[in-house]
């Protein structure tokens, strides 16, 4: 009898010890990663941020409740992002998964504030679903967004949950059209997940915001067409117009310079502004279009034109900081599509079809770089090819390339519609990944060193105050990128500026916006975020084959086996209980 006393008792210390060690596991978030990736473990860069954070963040995540297998995945995977973050932070990091308008009753009050969190950026979709068995059709609203506030009087961020860069199964770019790999694609946007968040939180919460200007004086635009541009850079940036006529560009004022769509040439004083520039330790993005070719001469002409060359006269200063814009235009079988009229219908009016468009070619990363890559493919128009040249001291990345049908077109390039004639000239296309943008790094040297008059180094000091510099006095950066369209916005006649990356009559917005945006945070920030955008979970699929055929084995091992084992188990411990103590 003592026995059984003694054994109970220790049974009784075991469960509560048990319990104890339950309740402590509640309090303290921890995790052991041991996928090849380090798929569960954050970038050390984004570590420091959240314990950094010393007021309340907000998360609101709206992609919950009964959703489709793929999208539940990536719900589960926010849940496990998040509650380490929130750990990080002291518990300062607050979030809730709740559907929005639930508790709206009234269609219309639900409409209008749809209509606002659109206005903020949360993004909706529609998922039609087919019942095989009773062949009835569902209609479900899914919002695969997220809502990141800080401070009251601060507008919160919105952080679309999806990937930015669809993913796409193998197809042949002359005869397929290409199928999204839906799998593929999600698993992208979990890689995604860790950057989104945190770059939202340092949105809200950084001490300093980057002032960054749009450099006038040689042509520039200013109208509709960099709509985009400017409403992007507003929602991030202070932003400024700095005309280069008018004085040299401050780099104690303005971090960035952004030198988009020149039309006019640069005067040796205008390139000594911009060279000093750099010099001092500013950056510049450049966005350049070195042929005129546009689509609307194109269009005008009905036949074919010459694209020609602008003149810019900043082949010298760009070869000297690393890069060369070539004299020509880049064309690639993977490409997007235009409207082209093809006859007449039967009411008169022209019959329109839209046919690939070699000029159009899909861009995208075709190195690990921490600007470009994971994200969906970029649309140039007319863009032309860069070649890296010898700069000592600085380093040179591919940001975006063409795919691996692509040819080059030197000046003075024929555009005409039917730009491949036929099976012939489809041999042409046999140059891959042609680079289109280029990131530089490094102290660079002045284009102007041993070639100013006294005179002009006086007249530089008198107006920078600062003397004449030969040689950067610190690493500085700059992106250059051989089309300029990648960053201006199309105008409808009926709806105005559209996105940037977005096609008249094409339903799909490419990954422009993304791409300029994350370049620019590469230029004037300096909190290496961009670590965490390098991750790339890799995805490990089932054998589909396999698992049909093997369907009812693995049923069994998975289910009914464990239960077996825990009776068979039971069974055995009461029998062996029920010997050791029967009187």
């Amino acid at each position: 009898m003592r026995k059984l006393w003694h054994h109970k008792q220790g049974i009784g210390g075991l469960t509560g010890l048990f319990m104890i060690l339950i309740y402590l596991s509640t309090l303290i978030f921890y995790r052991l990663d041991l996928t090849a990736e380090k798929r569960y473990s954050l970038t050390p860069s984004v570590k420091t941020l959240l314990q950094n954070v010393d007021s309340a963040i907000t998360i609101q995540v709206f992609l919950t409740g009964d959703l489709p297998a793929d999208y539940k995945k990536l719900s589960m995977a926010t849940k496990d992002l998040l509650d380490e973050f929130k750990s990080l932070s002291g518990n300062l990091v607050k979030v809730s998964f709740e559907k929005p308008g639930e508790e709206i009753t009234n269609d219309t009050a639900k409409v209008l504030y749809y209509d606002s969190l659109s206005r903020l950026g949360v993004v909706f979709e529609r998922n039609e679903q087919t019942s095989s068995k009773t062949e009835t059709e569902t209609n479900q609203l899914i919002i695969p967004s997220a809502l990141v506030s800080y401070r009251k009087n601060q507008k919160p961020i919105a952080v679309d949950l999806r990937s930015s860069r669809k993913v796409f199964k193998q197809y042949n770019v002359i005869t397929d059209n290409p199928q999204e790999d839906v799998e593929a694609t999600r698993n992208a946007a979990e890689a995604l997940l860790e950057y989104k968040f945190a770059n939202a939180i340092d949105k809200l919460t950084r001490k300093y915001v980057p002032t960054v200007a749009y450099v006038v004086g040689n042509g520039e635009p200013t109208d509709f067409k960099v709509n985009d541009l400017g409403e992007s850079l507003r929602n991030e940036y202070r932003l400024a117009v700095f005309d280069l006529k008018m004085g040299f560009p401050d780099p104690g004022l303005m971090d960035a310079l952004m030198i988009v769509k020149p039309t006019q040439p640069f005067t040796d004083e205008d390139k000594l502004k911009i060279d000093q520039f750099v010099m001092n330790g500013g950056h510049v993005i450049w966005f350049i279009d070195k042929l005129h070719a546009e689509l609307d001469s194109l269009m005008r002409s009905q036949a074919e034109y010459t694209a020609f060359d602008r003149g810019l006269n900043l082949d010298d200063l760009l070869f000297k900081y690393g890069v060369r814009i070539n004299p020509d235009l880049v064309q690639d079988l993977n490409c997007s599509k235009i409207p082209i009229v093809v006859g007449a219908n039967a009411d008169g009016s022209p019959k329109m079809q839209r046919s690939p468009w070699p000029y159009y070619p899909f861009l995208s990363a075709r190195s690990n770089n921490p600007i470009s890559n994971n994200l969906d493919r970029v649309l140039p128009i007319f863009p032309s090819s860069i070649d890296t040249v010898k700069a000592p001291g600085i380093l040179k990345t591919i940001l975006l390339a063409t795919d691996t049908n692509s040819r080059r077109i030197s000046s003075p390039a024929i555009v005409s519609i039917n730009s491949v004639k036929g099976d012939d000239d489809l041999v042409s296309f046999n140059k891959s990944y042609i680079p289109v943008a280029v990131l530089l790094e490094g102290k660079f040297t002045s284009l102007y060193s041993n070639r100013l008059s006294k005179n002009v180094m006086d007249s530089v000091l008198r107006s920078t105050g600062k003397p004449f510099l030969s040689a950067g006095i610190k690493a500085g950066k700059q992106i250059v990128v051989a089309d300029a369209d990648i960053v201006t916005n199309s105008v409808s006649n009926t709806a105005g500026p559209l996105a940037m990356g977005l096609l008249p009559l094409e339903n799909y917005r490419f990954a422009n916006r993304e791409f300029f945006l994350n370049a620019m945070d590469y230029l004037v920030s300096n909190n290496h975020l961009f670590e965490s955008r390098n991750k790339d979970f890799v995805l490990r699929l089932l054998d589909k084959t396999k698992v049909e055929e093997q369907k009812t084995m693995w049923q069994f091992i998975n289910i009914a086996l464990p239960v077996t084992l825990v009776i068979v188990i039971g069974v055995f411990f009461q029998w062996q209980r029920k010997k050791k103590y029967e009187l």
